[in-house]
């Protein structure tokens, strides 16, 4: 690409090998993890500090220039692939990957945005201390990332989101400014909770650059089971008698639909679960324990004794590490095995456990009636109401046929969560997928609110152009 006033300040701020302008090593910054979005920049910079980032972002502010912030590119929205039309700067934080402290008597510790969150979790781990987020991209994704879309996972049952993970966050603002509030504390009501403002916000109102982010003891045991019933309803009814017999202990209650783990069979080449036959529903239930391992057995036998009144048709506990692996990687491999049987149509929505039972009979039946290929394959972390309900085909079909029918099966899909007061983005983020669902779904009070939040803090538009709003 022709140099130009703007690559010229990026250089000098980053360095000329960290400034990307060739075609072919912009690449991999302009095409989401899916595949799905592919769109154009001017540069791809590369800072290794907050001051080279806001130096970066400065630049762009001169020249009028559209940022969008990239960590592990790991997203399912296109929230970090900048626009077909336009020439942002991707600013990638991969660089910014220094642990700055951990602080073991205060239970936090300071990491760079560019950190992936493996690298956090083993930090706090290797401190003798626990960060509970937990993702199956954790290996990828960073936890600038991970804090800009406000990532679940699968602890959210006992920890929360990442917004409850974080004390402090530091963050370079759409003037280059820098606003350093990396505050480790539980209590402060000084004023306005300003980190909020920019978790989940997509980086369309600034740049986390930093985080201070809680710590938690390690527990001395963490049991595994999986447990096969006949219905949604039976799953939550478990659901509500381990947190009576487990309490804060249960830290973790994912579903699995019957049909979900048959085409991690299929594709995967699973010879033979944990269970035969199948369940209709699976459960995938930890119970973590900071007394021993008997006690947290005893607590998982409680909650599964079927004469106590579990309403499961069969379980297997884990007896040892390697099982637990076993049981969890059926769990894991679920993504990975939709993927390779051609993807489908993806809903990532949440619910009132109240209404969850209802939510899914009523849209698997209005699916079959509507599209007699269609098939929904069913998973999530049912503890938080938290469903991944993704449509495909039926064996036979042609996987693109599913992504013929986009709009109308989210449509189907969307409107029962609506009228069941649940939401159309529960972990994944708006991005650029889910624009058209925000307009349709959301008060026009409360985009008029987010409108104004953005004019407050970019009012040229710069941060991220063209997602969320």
């Amino acid at each position: 690409m022709t140099s130009s006033p703007l690559i010229a300040q990026l250089i000098e701020a980053v360095g000329p090998r960290h400034v990307l302008t060739e075609a072919v090593d912009m690449a991999p910054h302009l095409t989401d993890w899916r595949g799905r979005f592919t769109g154009l920049a001017q540069a791809v910079a590369l800072p290794a500090t907050t001051e080279q980032t806001a130096a970066v972002v400065a630049a762009c502010a001169r020249h009028r220039a559209g940022i969008v912030v990239q960590g592990g590119n790991t997203g399912l929205s296109g929230g970090a692939t900048p626009a077909p039309q336009g020439l942002s700067v991707v600013l990638s934080t991969r660089r910014m990957n220094r642990i700055r402290e951990v602080d073991v008597e205060n239970d936090t510790m300071t990491v760079e945005a560019g950190c992936t969150l493996q690298a956090v979790r083993d930090a706090a781990e290797g401190s003798g201390r626990l960060f509970p987020l937990s993702l199956a991209a954790q290996g990828s994704c960073t936890i600038g990332g991970n804090l800009a879309t406000n990532a679940g996972g699968t602890q959210v049952l006992q920890f929360g989101n990442a917004r409850d993970l974080a004390l402090g966050l530091e963050v370079v603002l759409p003037s280059g400014e820098v606003w350093d509030g990396l505050r480790g504390l539980r209590k402060d009501n000084s004023g306005y909770d300003l980190k909020q403002v920019f978790i989940g916000s997509e980086g369309t109102l600034g740049v986390i650059t930093a985080a201070t982010l809680k710590l938690f003891a390690l527990p001395r045991s963490r049991l595994t089971a999986l447990a096969g019933l006949e219905s949604v309803e039976a799953a939550i009814a478990l659901l509500r008698r381990m947190r009576s017999v487990a309490g804060p202990g249960l830290t973790a209650f994912e579903l699995m639909s019957h049909d979900s783990l048959q085409q991690v069979a299929h594709v995967l080449g699973v010879k033979r679960f944990p269970m035969e036959p199948l369940a209709p529903w699976n459960i995938l239930l930890e119970v973590s324990d900071h007394q021993d391992e008997s006690h947290a057995m005893s607590l998982l036998e409680a909650g599964l004794d079927t004469q106590a009144g579990a309403p499961v048709i069969d379980a297997v506990l884990a007896r040892s590490l390697a099982e637990s692996a076993q049981l969890w990687s059926l769990r894991e491999a679920i993504p990975e095995a939709q993927a390779r049987a051609g993807g489908n149509v993806k809903h990532d929505i949440s619910l009132p456990l109240s209404a969850m039972s209802a939510f899914v009979l009523e849209t698997g039946a209005r699916l079959a009636q509507q599209f007699d290929w269609a098939q929904a394959l069913v998973f999530g972390h049912l503890g938080d109401g938290n469903l991944h309900y993704n449509v495909g085909c039926r064996a036979g079909v042609a996987a693109q046929t599913a992504f013929d029918h986009e709009q109308a099966l989210n449509e189907i899909v969307y409107e029962a969560v609506h009228r069941h007061r649940g939401s159309f983005s529960a972990e994944h983020g708006l991005g650029q997928l889910k624009l058209a669902a925000a307009h349709r779904y959301k008060s026009a009070v409360e985009i008029a609110l987010m409108r104004s939040i953005k004019c407050a803090l970019d009012p040229d538009g710069r941060m991220n152009p063209g997602k969320m709003l």
